[in-house]
């Protein structure tokens, strides 16, 4: 299954490319900075969000990270549940 039809694995590669966007601007800040347009601005603006909203996203990180280590701590035994998805939903301030 792809990433784009599982709502976790989603949920992880945004946060992945979010996290990996932030440490690439404050490594290489001119790089990102005149390539904020077309597809690399989606980069640009992962890094913003990941600046801006650092405590958020390291408190989702956290979430998936213990999510992926003990799927069955969201309930079912098996991986991602509904009240799982609730959580972090609720978690990263959309709920």
């Amino acid at each position: 299954q792809s990433a784009l039809f599982n709502f976790q694995s989603l949920l992880l590669v945004i946060l992945l490319t979010i996290c990996t966007s932030t440490y690439a601007h404050y490594v290489f800040p001119g790089i990102m900075d005149r390539n904020k347009d077309g597809v690399f601005g989606v980069f640009w603006k992962c890094a913003r969000v990941g600046e801006r909203l650092s405590p958020y996203v390291s408190l989702a990180c956290l979430v998936m990270a213990v999510s992926c280590k003990f799927p069955f701590f969201w309930g079912g035994g098996k991986g991602w549940s509904e009240k799982g998805r609730g959580m972090v939903i609720v978690v990263m301030g959309r709920g």
